[in-house]
């Protein structure tokens, strides 16, 4: 019993001296706690002065800032703006009729603060250079407003559009596609369907890829998809199953293909579909049916259409200018524009070629030209959209223009990059 009253009369005498002492030494070290913060401060600040250097680097090249190194800064920046307050306090309060209180309190505030600030430049030292990190490109628009302006929305469309976006609703379709012949519009067609699904929030995550061509390269394909999903491949790696395993773990994905010419190993690329990812859907838009239906196996097929006589004829009219309204000009305009067939890419390269042009004689020489042209049996590709191309080309200003836009077809679909565009160019002397 002795023993324990002894115990925690010691306790008791511990806490009681600790509550005297503690003070007193706030008081005794005020002078002392003062110093040690503005040396302290000081120190911050040529840490501050050190990190901002790989953050200005880090800014200049476009990289974003870790979130931490961001409220170190600004952690930094108040106590560093704060000094001077703290100073003028202490001036105070030597003035002050509360002497001893203030300098307690000033005193116990300098010390804890100090301590906290010596963690605070440890920490900076921790960060190193590696303050940011790059961040991955946002994938592109899948609509322009210039495709919006050319297009519009046709009414002859809409039944198709609204039945692709049931189809995509429906948890029980996994593979759809659209079909049409080149030129009709099915690119911009599934375009505007991404940018619904979107909008509508059918989905996580809405992947495309355009122009798949007739000889279909597995790598390219696989890298716009992972640039989409800001995903990167090492050296040498199986970007197959990289791509399939980033695929599923999007719950509810749409994976769009455009103008596949065949069978198209889904697998080979890393797109998990059927019972693979059920989140998973594929819509796939091919010249061909069969393509579809028989090759992809896809479960329901879109047949899309001409564009009707008053369609074709106002979206003409938009791209044109209302020039080809003048008496003169509609009859042969009319014409002109039925020459394309209802086929949008016809009808908008056609119009553009002839924007602006006034005389009567050079719409007559447009028609005659579209009806002497002999088309070239192209897969894919009908004798209107052939010639309305044909006649856009031959009105390109230049001899050089035209060798120009032949390089650009010669180096493929997709992106040109300038620098081969260059180097080709300058090697037949263009420029």
């Amino acid at each position: 019993m002795v023993e324990i009253v002894i115990s925690v009369a010691a306790k008791v005498a511990e806490y009681l001296v600790d509550s005297i002492i503690r003070p007193l030494g706030y008081l005794v070290n005020y002078h002392r706690n003062i110093t040690d913060l503005n040396q302290r401060i000081d120190s911050l600040h040529l840490a501050r002065e050190r990190l901002q250097v790989p953050v200005d680097e880090a800014n200049r090249q476009g990289d974003e800032i870790f979130p931490g190194v961001q409220e170190w800064q600004t952690y930094a920046e108040g106590i560093i703006q704060k000094r001077n307050d703290f100073n003028e306090d202490e001036r105070k309060a030597s003035k002050s009729c509360f002497y001893l209180k203030s300098r307690y309190q000033l005193s116990k505030q300098a010390e804890k603060q100090a301590a906290e600030i010596v963690d605070k430049i440890q920490e900076a030292h921790n960060f190193g250079d590696r303050v940011s990190y790059r961040p991955p490109p946002p994938p592109p628009p899948f609509i322009s407003s210039a495709s919006f302006k050319d297009y519009g929305a046709f009414q002859s469309r809409e039944s198709t559009f609204n039945q692709i976006m049931e189809a995509l609703r429906n948890e029980d379709m996994r593979m759809i596609g659209v079909w049409g012949m080149g030129g009709v519009g099915k690119t911009t067609l599934v375009k505007q369907v991404a940018q619904q699904a979107e909008e509508d929030k059918l989905f996580h995550k809405v992947v495309m890829v355009l122009h798949i061509s007739q000889t279909p390269n597995i790598a390219e394909i696989q890298e716009k998809i992972a640039r989409m999903l800001g995903l990167k491949f090492e050296v040498k790696e199986d970007r197959a199953g990289r791509l399939r395993q980033r695929l599923k773990r999007e719950e509810k994905i749409l994976v769009i293909l455009d103008d596949i010419w065949g069978k198209l190993e889904l697998g080979e690329i890393g797109i998990p579909y059927r019972d693979d990812h059920k989140g998973c859907k594929v819509l796939l838009t091919s010249r061909e049916h069969q393509v579809l239906s028989k090759d992809m196996r896809t479960q329901k097929e879109f047949h899309l259409q001409h564009l009707s006589e008053d369609e074709a004829w106002n979206l003409f009219k938009k791209t044109a200018g209302d020039s080809v309204e003048r008496p003169e000009l509609r009859p042969i305009a009319v014409d002109v524009a039925k020459k394309c067939d209802g086929l949008p890419v016809a009808i908008v390269t056609i119009a553009n070629a002839l924007r602006g042009e006034s005389s009567v004689h050079v719409w007559e020489n447009a028609l005659e030209e579209l009806r002497r042209s002999a088309p070239t049996n192209i897969r894919g590709v009908s004798k209107d959209v052939y010639s309305c191309l044909e006649l856009s080309y031959n009105h390109l200003e230049s001899d050089e223009v035209k060798s120009l836009f032949l390089l650009c077809g010669v180096l493929g679909l997709g992106d040109i990059y300038m620098d081969f565009l260059l180097l080709y160019a300058m090697g037949l002397n263009l420029f």
